[in-house]
């Protein structure tokens, strides 16, 4: 199984991006999608996530503003609104997924990250 993000790039304060990140390879079930920032010199944090139930939520710092989605197969979205400097980072996608019918549980795995940067 691959992560493959897209959609990172250089924004005004103000502007939206939109990441996607799309899984491919021996995939039965995709149990979540999460999205994570690693900014400058700071840890990664998970920002959003989504279950296979619909289910999502976000941090307090980017709630209004991002909305995280799925296509029904196997592609997740992050919408960014309202960008602000702050929001500057490394977004990494990252999913839970039971590669074939008989896993007993999900496994782990990362996207490469994409570069977005906002400037004021």
């Amino acid at each position: 199984v691959q992560l493959q993000a897209s959609g990172g790039g250089l924004v005004q304060a103000g502007g939206s991006l939109r990441l996607s990140c799309e899984a491919t390879g021996s995939i039965f079930r995709i149990n979540a999608f999460q999205w994570h920032r690693q900014a400058p010199a700071k840890e990664r944090e998970m920002i959003a996530f989504i279950f296979s139930d619909g289910l999502t939520n976000y941090v307090d710092s980017v709630k209004g503003r991002f909305t995280i989605s799925r296509d029904g197969k196997n592609t997740v979205y992050l919408q960014m609104d309202n960008l602000n400097p702050e929001d500057t980072g490394v977004y990494y996608c990252f999913a839970q997924i039971f590669p074939r019918r008989e896993s007993w549980a999900p496994s782990e795995y990362w996207g490469q990250g994409t570069q977005v940067t906002v400037s004021s």
